[in-house]
């Protein structure tokens, strides 16, 4: 039976008056590859912070593998692997100085050998010791992404994680994660390439404005069988651009 790896009840996050997420549940369990998608604001990336213990949300609560979230943040972080959205590896140390940094954190055996093995999975291995502020933009996100897979976590949150890579390395990192799903792994992405994301998720979310639209198999989303996720994405958001408006404009006749 599946074990459920990441569960929230409730979680919401308000920045003053500003409502990033509104109150949600989600259940995601052993062996998915769980996207959630939504325009630029949407609230992917504080969702995903939510739950990494990131952030610390205004209602609600989060288990992430049976731990307590906001109890244990540290212990999460010790047992996931992350990429958050546009961070980059610190700009003072070499591409391998940050990964063997990461790996003696995560208290990574043979730890000269897998940093060695990332950065060649990369194609990095010439970029070893070259300052991360150096790096090109796409070489910067393969050394985030290195740092998120060289412990081996059975639990990855990836945050736009395609970002900056070139087609080669899209293809070669989706093939990675499929094969750590086929194994037992378990992902949560947050992105806003539908394509990809088409390709790889088991379940999806799309949210707007911090409101989770729909959620479910591709298959349940559909109104028809020829439906894209973009298809999907465009139908659901459209409508809640519509309803947005319709509340403003029933606000604005009540002032």
């Amino acid at each position: 039976m599946s074990e459920t790896l990441v569960e929230a009840q409730g979680l919401a996050k308000r920045f003053g008056d500003f409502v990033a997420l509104q109150p949600l549940d989600v259940k995601v369990k052993s062996g998915e590859f769980f996207g959630v998608f939504g325009p630029n604001g949407a609230g992917k990336s504080t969702f995903i912070r939510l739950l990494t213990g990131q952030l610390s949300p205004t209602e609600g609560e989060a288990k992430i593998l049976g731990i307590d979230v906001g109890d244990k943040p540290r212990l999460v972080k010790a047992n996931i692997g992350i990429v958050p959205e546009s961070e980059s590896p610190p700009s003072y140390l070499t591409a391998a100085e940050f990964l063997e940094f990461v790996a003696r954190l995560r208290r990574v055996d043979n730890l000269s050998e897998k940093v060695a093995y990332w950065l060649d999975w990369f194609g990095m291995t010439d970029k070893r010791t070259t300052l991360c502020k150096d790096l090109s933009k796409g070489q910067r996100q393969k050394v985030m992404l290195a740092s998120a897979f060289i412990h081996e976590p059975r639990l990855l949150f990836l945050d736009e994680p395609f970002v900056n890579l070139d087609p080669i390395y899209q293809r070669k990192c989706r093939e990675l994660l499929l094969e750590h799903v086929g194994n037992g792994g378990t992902i949560f992405l947050c992105s806003h390439i539908l394509e990809i994301a088409e390709r790889l998720c088991t379940r999806v979310a799309v949210i707007d404005h911090g409101r989770v639209l729909a959620a479910g198999r591709l298959s349940d989303l559909r109104d028809t069988n020829e439906e894209t996720l973009e298809d999907i994405f465009i139908r659901l958001v459209g409508r809640s651009i519509e309803d947005i408006e319709a509340e403003s404009d029933g606000l604005t006749e009540e002032e």
